[in-house]
């Protein structure tokens, strides 16, 4: 039997990640150990787990070096990779936004040659361009975009929001809900194929945990 690989996304979402994987039986004992290892094996389940930046999730298991992946909503939108999202883990929740100061709100729909900063630039420029018919200008930024409207680069931003904290300490407020965001469990479309039954299998007992949780 070939191993599955499962790609998980470094930092929190890894250990949320595990939390659910070794509920539905799979052993993430060695991951929790503190190495440099970015490879872990379960050898009773057949199961490699990678751990990669949460932006490489989808591109490892899009070219197959990956058969499943846990990735948020988010990565999945501004990557736009050709995979299959098998299911809503509901973990990991926020929004994706356009926020800005509170004069923007009024203004929003009628400034000429917006500015948008973001570190989602695919994100932001469908949401204006597609579906609000808007030519904006859009600024790729990689550190904290708050600052962007707050010295003038741009008017307004697009960023996810979890408690608003650090936007309201920053003067800035949500003014348009772009969607919701939380960790989709995704799959390779030939390994869907190749390894139907037993990746059915991990999204059935999935399922069930989170139904009992839920329950």
């Amino acid at each position: 039997m070939k191993y599955l690989t499962i790609a998980l996304a470094k930092g929190r979402l890894a250990e949320i990640s595990m939390d659910l994987f070794e509920k539905i039986g799979l052993d993430c004992s060695e991951m929790r150990k503190k190495s440099r290892k970015l490879i872990f094996t379960d050898e009773k389940n057949k199961v490699k787990f990678i751990l990669v930046k949460a932006s490489d999730v989808p591109t490892y298991v899009e070219y197959g070096a990956a058969d499943i992946g846990v990735v948020g909503k988010d990565t999945l939108l501004e990557e736009g990779r050709n995979l299959y999202e098998m299911i809503d883990l509901g973990v990991g929740k926020c929004r994706m936004c356009v926020c800005g100061p509170e004069k923007m709100r009024s203004q929003l729909s009628t400034t000429n040659n917006l500015r948008v900063a973001s570190k989602f630039t695919n994100i932001a420029r469908n949401y204006f361009f597609r579906e609000k018919g808007r030519t904006v200008e859009i600024i790729k930024l990689h550190g904290s975009v708050e600052l962007a409207p707050l010295v003038g680069l741009s008017e307004v931003i697009v960023d996810i929001v979890e408690s608003g904290k650090t936007l309201q300490e920053n003067g800035l407020c949500v003014l348009e809900t772009i969607c919701d965001i939380s960790a989709r469990f995704v799959v390779n479309r030939v390994s869907m194929k190749m390894e139907r039954e037993r990746i059915l299998e991990i999204v059935s007992k999935m399922k069930a945990v989170m139904d009992t949780e839920e329950g």
